[in-house]
Formats: C-alpha cells, structure tokens, sequence
C-alpha cells in the first residue's frame, strides 16, 4: 500500500519493506489455506424476500369461499327486512328567494338615492338560521297541532324497552325525564333540514314526516312563518324608532328654544344689531362711509384734474375748447357769436383787404369775444378748484368717520364671535330637530303600513311526495352487502398473510459471553446474513458457506468485540471524534467491511455517514437501498444535489453517500470543492465516516483535517510496520491514530459478501 500524504524518505522505504513482508507471507499461507479443509457452517434460516404470494391468496379465498359467501347472504337478508321494517318518510321542500323587495316608494329618502347593495353569503346564512330557530319552531309546531301526533311525541305511543335500555346505560336520553315541549322540538328538528344553496340566495327548506300530507303543510307554514316574522321584525323596529324619535324631539325642540334665545339676549345686550344682508349694523355703516370716502376722493381727483387743464389752455394761449366751459350757459352766448364773427370775417376777407374798417372791426369783436371766453375760462377754473378744495375737507371728515368706526368694529369682534358660536349652536339643534323630525315621519309612515315589505318570497311550494325519501332501500342494501363481502374476504386475505408471514432472519452481532457459554457445546462461526444474496426455500437443502481458516468462533469474537469498543470510544470523544477516516494496507473489500461494521456500531444511537472515497469494493453499492445513486463526483459536476447522493442503508439507520457512479473520473475527488462537501456533512451528521481505502490519490488536507485516523492492517503486517504505519500519520495531521488488530473480513470470496448488522 502506497499512502500519497506520507513524508518521503527512509521512513517510507522503512514501511514499504514492512508492507513488502506481508504481502510475502500472505503469498506463502495462500497454498495451505486452499489445501485445508473448511468447516461447515451451521444453516441459517431462509431470509423472507417480502413479495406478497398472489396465488397463495387467491387459493385461500377461493378455499374458504363459504366463510364470505354466508355472512354477505345474511348480511343481504338481513338489510332487506329491516329496511323494508322501518317506518318510511315523506319529504317535501320549499324554496325561499332573498332578493330584499322594499320599493323605492317604501325606501327611506336617504335610501332612496343609494344602489341597493346586494346580500352577501353571511347574511343568507343568517336568515338561514332565522328559519331553524325556536320561536318559529313554536309557531308552526302550534300550528300544525305536531304536540298531538305520535310521530312527535313517542311518549303517546310508548316507549319501546330498547330505547328504555339504551337511555339507561346513557347511550340515549330517556324521553320521560323531558318535557313535552323538549320532546316535541327534538323530533321536529330531527326532520328539518334548512341550508343555502351554494353560490345563490336561495333557502331550501325540507320537512319530513311519515305522512306526505303533513310535511307539505309543515314546509309551506314553515315558509309562510319566515315571512311573516320578518314582517313584524321590521314593523317593531319601526314602532321602536317612532317611539324613541317622539322622545327625543321634545328634548331637542326645547334645546333649540333655548340656544335661539341666547343668541338673541347675547345680540341684543352687545348691540350686535343685523341690517340688511345679514350683516350687522356697525359692519354696514363702516361699509357705507367707505363708499362715501372712495367717492369724495374720486370728485376731489376730477376737480383738480379738469381745473389744472383750464389753467394750462389759458396760460399756453391756445384756444379754449374744453367740454367744462363749452357746455356751460355763459360761454353758449359767447361762443356762438364768435362762430358767426369767424364767419363773416372770412366771408368779407374775400372781397376786403385787412386795412378795410369792416375787417378791422370784425377782428376787434372777435378779440373781443376771446378775452371774454378766457375770462370765463378762468372763472370756471377757480371754481373748480374751489369744489376740489370741499372734496378734499369731505375726505378727511369721511377718513375720520372710517377710522372711528374701525376702532369700534375691532372692539366689537370678539363679542361676535360668540354670537355667531350662539348662532352657530341654534342651527346645529334645528337642523338635528328639522331631521329627526322627518325620520320621525318616515318610521311612523312605515308602522302604519298593514304589510311590511320583506328580504324574501317564495319561488317554489311544497307539493305532496309519494316517493319515500328514508330510508333509501336500494343504496342501504348494497352499502351492507357490499362492505360485507369486504370485510369477510379482508379477514381470510389477513389470516392468509399473517400464516404466509415467516420472521425475517436479521443479523446480530452476538455479544462475548454468550458466544463462549455456546462453545461449550460446540464451537461455531458467528452467524450473519447474507441479505443480498437469492432467498432459499428449503433451508435443508441450503448450500454451506465456506469459512476462512483464520475466522474461527474466539478470533470473530474478538474482532467484533475490538470494533464495539472502539465505537464506544468515539462516542464518548463526542465531538472529537466527529470526523474519522479509516484507511489501511488491507484489501479494499475489508476496508469497506470495517468501515461500515464500525459505522453501524454507531448508528444505534447517533446520525452516522459513510462516504465513500476509495470505490475499490462492490460492497457499498450492494448494501445500499439505491445501488445506482448518484455520488460524490456527480455532485462536483452539478449533476446531483445532497438529497440525491445521499441514500440509506439495508439493515440500519446509517447513511451512505457513493464516490460516483462506475466509470467516473477519479480526479474530481481531489477538487477542493470535494471539502466544502464533506464539512457540510460534518455540520448535519454526529459521525462522517470516511472509506479512504489506500488513499494513494487523494488530497491530504481532505483526510486529515480534524479527523481521527482508524487503520485496518493487513493481517500478515508486521507490529514494527502498523507502529511506523501510526506514526507516520499522526506526524501528518491526525488528532489520533488508532490501529485495528485485524479487519473484517467476507464469509466467502466467491460469494455475494456477508455484511455484519450492527
């Protein structure tokens, strides 16, 4: 064996000769072990495969065909005469629809602008429930005088000794320590049945009862009554709010008394007088000389406007043509004259020179007349000015009356707030008098009403049924015959399995003292199953295994016992000993075959691992529930996930992951990725075991990272060898190193390999 991680040098060359011996001295005993006979072993008992016999089945049944065919004739015989001995009953039904029929002529104002929403399932549900209660059962059962039939009350027809039994062991209630009223609801419950249909808001109410006629009468007033206790459902809450509405309108008409007439006694004691527009009287005066003040500012602005003009015409000398002095009464006279002055100088001018008297003479009236209307110009000016200057004295008398009146508005203001809070609060009570007042009206407009509108009406009425709708004769005899035959061919097809059925040979290490009290009458190898192998059907005819010559009853004892002991010191290392990596000089079979001996030890009570690194032995595979599993290089290649790697164990609790399926490349076991996987393991698992085989091309960081070492030797290793061997790798990484004295080993090389169930 050639380990890769070992330190080279003289020490290897030193475990190499060792190693070089045994194989040596295993090669010279080979001979001797083919030419010794092998012992017998003792026969074990077949192992079971678990297949159900089908044949044997059908031979049974058909074999005890009359323990089925008479139960399901009597059962057959039987379901007839009782259904045909039952007292029959009659089913009628009536349909009610939920559809809420107020009008908008009987729909209250506020209501009446509003889409009527339609009902939900709850509210179906509840009306359904309004259909099932007492005081309607009462009504009809008062009606229908049901207290008077037998039918609803046993007592009047006596009571039967069963019932009377059945009562007294408290498997039913004894009708005589009920009232009648009790008994009579029971029965009447008993035979009504009222649900919504699903996805509609429809009732369907059925009534049964042995006469036809009296389940159409009962599911009909049943109907009838719901309807009518809806009615007067909605006339009481309209009486109660007229009632309540009368009571509190009093009240609120004495409160809007009261706050009008504070707000009046506030109004009247703080001057707060209301004039036009509802404005108060001090707001509209301040109002009014604002409109006073604006317009005497607007006279006094016109004034110096058109006199400073008139001045500005005079002192230029142009001609005086303002529409102020035009349109006045003492410039008319003058300015028609010069018009006609004007005129006839033009007219003379054009037959006369300017030297002419008469042109001389026109000029001068005509000069005459300017001065004049100048004068009158400048009159007008100043008297306008003079009615600028009473503009101005009316804007200051008015600016003076504005700001007095201001002053005594701002001290006003805080007594109208409070008036308007006063008026404020007499509104709000008139308006809630004013709507009280009409719902007052509505309520008592509705209570009047002789018929209420309802939420529903009948869309279908009982009619009389001449079909019996219990018991159902038909579907009663089939059920019993049917399960019947069932249960009679279940009990012979139990009875068949459980005589076919053979205990399953499970394999068990058997403790030391008991293997040597057993030597005392004859010595034997420790029996292990050999659970893949065919099963065998005569144990007699069984071929014996053959035995190695080493493997006598006192060496098995002492090996199995070794790989129990070394299991308990793992288990108390804890988590010390959560990684352990066996490896060896051994074959790989053996290696393989101690790993999973060792594992099994601890997978009594822990979560154990094994991961298969070395893929040198069939053995994994075999005892693996899915031998075709993927594995570790899968994983590395992204073809399987942990879940799928990871498969279970035949004959224990213990887990298995593969190296890879045959055939894989061997180099993806050296990826680091192969670490990340095993450290994940370490995280889910108590125990990771791992089956490194040789180890001769495998990462040595991967084996010995926090691990113990467990070493199956050769059996013909020398002890200075497994020495070096142990420590050559606790110098490599180890924690511990410990070294088996020998390994286990297959039952027979020839042969499927015999696994030890731990």
């Amino acid at each position: 064996m050639r380990l890769a991680f070992w330190r080279a040098g003289k020490d290897k060359a030193v475990v190499k000769r060792a190693v070089s011996k045994a194989a040596a001295k295993r090669a010279e005993l080979e001979p001797s072990i083919e030419a010794k006979p092998a012992p017998v072993a003792p026969r074990s008992a077949p192992v079971e495969s678990g297949d159900i016999d089908l044949h044997a089945l059908g031979a049974a049944l058909a074999r005890k065909r009359g323990w089925i065919i008479v139960p399901t004739v009597l059962a057959l015989v039987a379901s007839i005469a009782i259904v045909n001995l039952i007292t029959p009953r009659y089913k009628s039904e009536s349909r009610i629809l939920i559809d809420g029929r107020e009008n908008v002529f009987l729909r209250p104002n506020s209501d009446r602008a509003e889409e009527r929403q339609a009902l939900d399932a709850e509210a179906v549900t509840s009306q359904v429930q309004l259909v099932l209660s007492r005081d309607l059962a009462r009504e009809i059962i008062k009606k229908n005088k049901l207290a008077e039939r037998p039918e609803f009350d046993p007592v009047l027809q006596g009571v039967s000794p069963l019932k009377s039994l059945a009562a007294l062991v408290g498997m039913g209630r004894d009708p005589f320590s009920m009232t009648p009223e009790e008994r009579v609801l029971d029965a009447y419950y008993e035979r009504l049945q009222a649900y919504a249909v699903d996805k509609s808001r429809v009732i369907v109410i059925e009534f049964q009862s042995a006469d036809p006629d009296l389940a159409v009468r009962v599911a009909n007033s049943i109907a009838d009554g719901y309807l009518v206790l809806q009615q007067d459902a909605r006339q009481d809450q309209a009486r109660n709010a007229s009632q309540w509405y009368a009571g509190r309108i009093d009240e609120l008409r004495r409160n809007v008394s009261e706050a009008e007439a504070k707000a009046e006694d506030f109004r009247s004691k703080s001057s707060l007088f209301v004039g036009t527009n509802n404005t108060t009287l001090s707001n509209q005066q301040m109002g009014e000389v604002n409109t006073q003040l604006n317009n005497a500012r607007a006279l006094k602005a016109d004034a110096e406007s058109k006199a400073r003009l008139i001045r500005e015409m005079i002192q230029s000398g142009k001609p005086i043509e303002s529409s102020e002095i035009l349109n006045s009464e003492s410039m008319r006279t003058p300015s028609q004259q010069r018009v006609a002055l004007r005129a006839q100088l033009a007219e003379q001018s054009s037959t006369l020179l300017g030297n002419h008297p008469r042109i001389k003479e026109l000029k001068a009236q005509l000069a005459d007349l300017d001065t004049q209307i100048r004068d009158e110009a400048a009159k007008l000016a100043r008297t306008l000015e003079n009615d600028a200057r009473a503009a101005s004295g009316r804007v200051q008398e008015l600016s003076a009356s504005l700001e007095q009146l201001k002053k005594q508005a701002t001290a006003t203001n805080g007594q109208d707030v409070q008036l308007r809070a006063l008026e404020r609060e007499a509104k709000a009570q008139r308006d809630l008098l004013e709507t009280y007042l009409a719902k007052y009206r509505e309520a008592n407009t509705r209570e009047t009403i002789d018929t209420a509108p309802t939420d529903g009406r009948i869309i279908s009425r009982a009619v009389v049924s001449n079909t019996p709708a219990y018991p159902k004769k038909l579907p009663i005899v089939l059920i019993a015959t049917i399960a019947t035959l069932l249960l009679s061919s279940g009990v012979v097809v139990t009875g068949e399995l459980l005589r076919q059925t053979a205990p399953r040979a499970v394999a068990v290490f058997t403790p030391a003292l008991t293997r040597a009290s057993a030597r005392q009458e004859q010595i034997v190898q420790p029996e292990v199953v050999e659970p893949f192998a065919d099963p065998v059907v005569d144990p007699v005819m069984a071929e014996p295994a053959p035995l190695q010559p080493e493997m006598t009853a006192d060496a098995d004892v002492a090996e199995f016992a070794e790989i129990e002991h070394l299991a308990d010191s793992l288990r108390a290392a804890g988590a010390m000993a959560k990684k352990v990596t066996v490896l060896g000089t051994a074959s790989g079979e053996a290696i393989t075959l101690s790993t999973l001996t060792l594992a099994r030890h601890l997978a009594r009570d822990a979560r154990v691992v094994v991961v298969d690194l070395a893929a040198s032995s069939p053995t994994m595979a075999a005892v693996s529930v899915d031998a075709s599993a993927p594995g570790l290089a899968e994983l590395m290649q992204g073809e399987a996930s942990f879940a799928q790697i990871i498969t279970r164990d035949k004959l224990s609790r213990l887990h298995l992951v593969m190296a890879g399926r045959p055939g894989f490349d061997r180099s993806l076991l050296q990826s680091p990725r192969v670490t990340l996987a095993i450290d994940a393991l370490l995280r889910a698992y108590d125990h990771v075991l791992l089956d490194a085989g040789s180890a001769s091309d495998l990462p040595a960081e991967l084996l010995t990272a926090n691990a113990r070492a467990v070493v199956v030797p050769d059996a013909s290793m020398a002890p200075d060898a497994r020495a070096l061997m142990c420590e050559q790798l606790s110098a490599v990484g180890f924690n511990e190193v410990t070294m088996l004295s020998r390994s286990v080993q297959p039952s027979d090389a020839r042969d499927a390999p015999r696994v030890v169930a731990a």
